[in-house]
């Protein structure tokens, strides 16, 4: 075991290594997320995903493919980075579920973050019945989908972009 501290997630939303920026399509890139050459994609700061998770009110919800949206209009980019906004949505929900274990209450709200199909994220803090509780107590209904866990008419629960 070497003598470095692992970092905590606040620690994480703060490091912004350069970013946000806008990086050209590569072929690559352009096979798997189907954009073409000459197309852009916004590679936003961890800071940037949570302050939108953060606009997020009680009652409503936002999809990561939302999140990716606001960022690519943002920066005038062809799409938001389907990596990085995942990756910091899940950094966002980590520090905001450090600092309620700190007693803060003001918190970034990320169980209302769901993933395409209105599905929960079961690696957010708390997992699956945490987010659950959580969103029921704001009059979601949750229901069992095969092994997902879905929020039944999400669609009518979605931030307008």
């Amino acid at each position: 075991m070497t003598g470095r501290q692992r970092k905590t997630w606040k620690e994480k939303l703060n490091k912004s290594k350069g970013l946000p920026r806008i990086e050209k399509i590569t072929k690559k890139m352009a096979g798997r997320w189907g954009t073409k050459l000459g197309d852009t994609v916004a590679i936003p700061s961890p800071r940037e995903v949570d302050e939108i998770m953060r606009s997020v009110p009680e009652g409503k919800l936002i999809t990561i493919n939302q999140i990716r949206e606001i960022i690519a209009k943002r920066h005038n980019a062809t799409i938001g980075c389907p990596i990085t906004c995942g990756i910091f949505a899940r950094i966002a929900a980590g520090a905001a579920d450090e600092e309620a274990k700190q007693g803060k209450k003001n918190i970034t709200p990320y169980w209302r973050t769901i993933r395409a199909g209105g599905v929960i994220n079961e690696k957010y803090p708390g997992g699956i019945e945490l987010q659950k509780k959580l969103l029921e107590k704001e009059g979601h209904k949750i229901i069992r989908k095969g092994k997902k866990w879905v929020v039944v008419d999400f669609e009518k629960y979605l931030v307008e972009l």
